[in-house]
This record gives structure tokens, sequence and C-alpha cells, in this order.
């Protein structure tokens, strides 16, 4: 029986699901807060963008392996998007743009994946525009997507790393600072949140010194809707909030260098 029935007949038997809400359960899909991105994990990676199965994410849109996704691609990347908080919160509020997360923990991974096709059983026709896979984004960002792709790049709460031998772990870099800009299209916005002030200062000082990125503005920030959920669509975020902490943002867009 697919998850789909299981949750839509409200099946009793699945301890991992909720019998009220009937989402999946957290506590069934704890994993290590971190894990490490240098290491090899073996799970099948896309040759190219074009050979990602658009009808496996977004049957809504893409109802057979044959529909070409030419018309209709992923925008929306959510890297290392935990539990999903802001994919959830991102896919109402764009409702027609595709999104992606994209998590390296196989737990974790699963527990986004059931958490959406709940949403999509509760809610008929929303949620269909997100996704979720099991990859190492620091080393398949090119397999995932072609150049100028994306409108719109997460890095929210990510690993410290905090020994200095460890830095070259850490999500954003000048060297993936390149990948990155290389998925994503003029105008387009990269946003970094932490609640590590030295992490934000690194954050902030790699784009800043990037040719291919620029912060806005503070009044860009605060006409951006989708800055407020930062700090507040995320497991980590809530938690940052509840115990009072700080958080540091880095929000910036991708530009063309004057010649």
């Amino acid at each position: 029986m697919q998850l789909e029935e299981k949750i839509a007949s409200g099946d009793e038997s699945n301890p991992c699901i909720s019998k009220s809400t009937r989402l999946p359960r957290k506590r069934f899909y704890r994993a290590r807060a971190h894990s490490n991105p240098l290491s090899d994990s073996h799970f099948p990676v896309p040759i190219s963008p074009h050979h990602v199965e658009y009808s496996v994410h977004y049957p809504h849109f893409f109802p057979s392996s044959d529909s070409p996704p030419d018309s209709k691609k992923i925008e929306f990347a959510d890297v290392g998007c935990g539990f999903g908080g802001l994919l959830i919160s991102l896919a109402t509020l764009f409702p027609e743009t595709l999104m992606i997360g994209m998590e390296l923990r196989d737990k974790v991974t699963e527990y986004v994946k059931e958490r959406i096709l709940a949403l999509r059983v509760a809610n008929p026709g929303q949620y269909q525009n997100v996704s979720v896979v099991r990859t190492n984004s620091m080393k398949y960002i090119p397999n995932y997507f072609e150049k100028s792709q994306l409108s719109k790049m997460f890095f929210l709460f990510p690993d410290p790393h905090f020994k200095e031998k460890n830095h070259r772990r850490r999500v954003i870099s000048p060297f993936l600072l390149d990948e990155y800009a290389y998925a994503i299209r003029a105008g387009g916005i990269i946003y970094t949140i932490t609640d590590v002030e030295e992490l934000g200062d690194w954050m902030k000082s790699c784009l800043e010194n990037h040719p291919l990125f620029a912060a806005l503005t503070e009044e860009e920030l605060e006409a951006d809707p989708v800055v407020k959920l930062l700090s507040s669509a995320t497991e980590e975020g809530q938690k940052v909030s509840r115990n009072g902490g700080q958080t540091f943002k880095a929000v910036f867009r991708r530009i063309v260098p004057s010649v």
C-alpha cells in the first residue's frame, strides 16, 4: 500500500504516522544534526539536469515520465533543507513555482518526503510544487541545475564546522559560490542565516568578496516576504527564537559584473 493510501484510509498500524494529523512523526526520523559532506555516500545522482525525474517529484505537473520539463523547471533550491519547514511555507506562498529540498541525511530526507505526500493528501491541489532529494549539494549542484536555472537558493542554519581545518566543509565558500553563481540567474537571490556569529561573518564575507553577488539593501530586505521566513519557518530558527538567541543573515543578489 502506498503512503498516500495509508494516510487517506487512516492506517492505524503505522506508528510513524500521527493518528490525529496523518503527518509523519518526527521522532521516528531523528538523525545526527549534521553529516560529513566530504564523505562518500551511496545514492543515485542524475547524469545531468536533463535526467532529473520531474514526473517522480512533481506528478501533478508532469503526469508521465515522457512529459518534457522544458516549459517548467525547478526554480528554488533549499540546500540542507532539514525537516522541510521552509519548503512547506514556500510551497503555498509560491504555488506555481517548482522547488526542491536537498538533504544529505537519509532519515531526514525520508521524513520530508512523507511529510509532503501527507500534505498533498490532506490538501488536494496543494504542495504539488515541492519535493525533496537525498544528495550532496556540495558535489552535485551541476547534476541538478542548468546554467541560470534557479531564482532562489537557501542556506539556513548550516553546519558551522568550527575548526579551521574543517572550514573546507562549509557549504558557503569562495569555490562553491562559483557553482551557485552558475546555477542562479541574474537577479536571483541567495539567502543565508545562522545563529553562529563567526559563521555569519564568514558567509557574508565570502559573498561580499565574490564579483557575482551584491547585498540587498535594507529596503529590499524589508520588502521581500521570504526574508521573514528565514528565522521562523525552520525548526532551527524556531529553537533559536525560543531560546532568545541572535541570528545573522546575509542575503545577496546574483549580478552581472560591469565590464
